[in-house]
């Protein structure tokens, strides 16, 4: 019976192939108490585990193929620290030894343990922190129970497989390098998550975040993924599966037209030049940035640099490196290093469990309210960021301001960190850009005292219409009232564009809307002139600018500027787009 699963679309494309079901370790762990004389030869058995996987990881690390994307290095690593990590390597052990469980079940016991912490952070990019925790465990239970070789090789002239998971570890998704797998989905998830990031990396269509597709979908089921619309479609009707072929097709000539783009200069039919600049969280990303000729990196996020490194933070020499890497990687073009973005919900340390959490995370100390009172962890990467800033064009963006004082602050620390470099005789650009993002209201009704103080502004247009509209966008019971083009944010956005305009400092757009061709039109209308994205969305946004022409889109803009009825505004955006 044909029937369709609503997930996340995390990377573009349509594949068609047979289902491959991987079943979650965790579920086939058996649990029983060990007798007192084979306590150590468990604990043993688990030792040999770990250390087999952690092996394992190195080889991985070690023998990655030329063609491979460089995130997978940083998260082969990442998974390899995890498991190193005493929870989760040497407390299994003591439930061993105290309790008598047999392996799996102390090592599953642990998960829930090490897991439980990030039940509660509202973050998105934070909260799928936890994947990587599940994933390491999952590599372990597989040695185990004995079934690490979970990917067959098709044979020559069958169908394409699709792999059907729980949760897909880095580890693993080095697999659809060497066979022959059209995509994949998952029942975890975000966008944010790292199986996200590297199914974008390789350019394979997926859904994640689907619930019980695992339950669902049986072995060698016929399925279609559609990766634009984030839809997975079960044993279809002939008419559908011939439909999905051709809209493969047509995909295929579509994205091939819009690589021809990649040279030409981005401007409006009369002639208005924009810069379209690539979002990245990891040094890997600039390949696809520079594939589809980003002008620079609008928007780098640093906080994967300080994700699962077992309450360690990353030095000074291991920021710049990164830092250094994406600079060189840009050759001259602009990079805007946004410093860390997170929060009292995610300790970074060991000493900052102790701090009083807020009921409420998003409200709470996070991004520049926790790095101000971090000073010694913010100098830290203000100095390796100043000392990038001596190999290219480097701009420094400081998140979630609200209040003029965080700004002073920030200013006042930024001169410290150039003094300590002076001292030191370390090279960095002197005059390097200072900027804000953009994504409190407060902050974008508070303008005209920012713009004296900074270089250029960033608008964040997720955390703004969330924080504009009281919408939590990850809580489903909410999530259908997150709405970007709400009066209310549509003014935000505009006065801010209109401010930084008059200001004579530049304005750009980092968050999903600039990422939107149905929102290129909208932006470019209220003089946006630079927009920032996922490297895999910015020909397709640049095909809708040269299409279009800046002064009529902003006529029809001011009027939906002046309506306030949800209707009347949805039929001026109709009009807007058919311009």
């Amino acid at each position: 019976m044909s029937f369709a699963l609503h997930g996340i679309p995390v990377s573009h494309g349509i594949a068609i192939g047979r289902a491959h079901l991987l079943a979650p370790a965790a579920l086939e762990v058996v649990h029983y108490l060990v007798s007192p004389d084979q306590i150590e030869a468990e604990v043993s058995r688990f030792r040999d585990a770990v250390d087999l996987v952690v092996a394992e990881l190195r080889a991985l690390e070690s023998h990655l193929p030329a063609d491979a994307p460089a995130e997978f290095a940083a998260l082969l690593e990442l998974h390899r620290l995890i498991l190193q990590d005493p929870l989760l390597s040497e407390q299994p052990a003591q439930l061993v030894r105290e309790r008598r469980y047999n392996a799996e079940w102390a090592l599953t016991t642990q998960l829930r343990a090490a897991v439980q912490q990030f039940e509660d952070i509202e973050d998105p990019y934070l909260a799928s922190r936890k994947a990587d925790v599940e994933q390491v465990v999952e590599r372990v239970l597989k040695v185990l129970t004995g079934t690490a070789n979970a990917f067959p090789e098709p044979a020559p002239g069958q169908d394409e497989m699709i792999v059907v998971a729980h949760d897909i570890a880095p580890a693993d998704m080095l697999q659809f390098k060497k066979r022959l797998f059209g995509g994949f989905i998952t029942d975890l998830g975000g966008a944010t998550s790292h199986t996200a990031i590297l199914a974008r990396s390789l350019d394979i269509p997926a859904v994640v975040g689907l619930g019980n597709a695992g339950r669902l979908i049986r072995q060698d089921e016929y399925i279609i993924i559609d990766g634009d619309a984030g839809v997975v479609v079960v044993d279809p009707s002939p008419i559908v599966l011939e439909e999905y072929r051709l809209k493969r097709r047509d995909l295929e000539f579509a994205r091939e037209r819009l690589r021809r783009l990649r040279g030409m200069p981005t401007r409006t039919v009369d002639e208005v030049p924009v810069e379209l600049f690539a979002n990245i969280e990891l040094p890997g990303d600039c390949e696809m940035a520079n594939d589809v000729g980003a002008m620079g990196i609008g928007l780098y996020r640093t906080e994967f640099l300080f994700m699962n490194l077992g309450g360690k933070l990353p030095d000074e020499e291991q920021q710049f490196t990164a830092y250094r890497e994406v600079v060189a990687a840009m050759t001259g073009r602009p990079v805007t290093i946004r410093t860390l973005d997170v929060g009292a919900d995610k300790p970074l340390d060991d000493d900052d469990e102790d701090r009083n959490e807020s009921a409420n995370p998003a409200l709470g100390l996070r991004a520049i309210r926790y790095c101000l009172t971090e000073p010694n962890m913010f100098l830290t990467q203000l100095r390796a960021i100043l000392r990038a800033s001596a190999f290219g064009t480097v701009r420094l963006l400081l998140p979630m301001l609200a209040h003029v004082h965080e700004i002073d602050q920030s200013l006042n620390l930024i001169e410290q960190a150039k003094g300590q470099l002076r001292e030191r005789g370390v090279a960095f650009d002197e005059h390097i850009q200072i900027g804000g993002m953009i994504e409190i209201p407060a902050a974008a009704l508070s303008l005209s005292t920012f713009v004296k103080r900074l270089d250029f502004l960033s608008i964040g247009t997720n955390d703004l219409i969330q924080y504009t509209l009281a919408i939590d966008r990850t809580d489903s019971s909410v999530a259908h009232l997150y709405d970007p083009v709400h009066p209310a944010v549509l003014y935000l956005i505009s006065q801010t564009i209109q401010i930084g305009r008059r200001a004579g400092i530049p304005v750009s757009v980092c968050g999903e809307m600039a990422g939107d061709t149905a929102m290129a039109r909208l932006l470019l209308g209220m003089g946006l002139r630079q927009f920032s994205m996922h490297p895999a969305q910015i020909l397709a946004v640049k095909q809708e600018i040269l299409r279009s022409n800046s002064k009529a889109c902003a006529a029809q803009v001011k009027k939906i500027l002046a309506a306030s009825e949800p209707a009347r505004i949805e039929v001026l955006l109709h009009k807007l787009v058919a311009l």
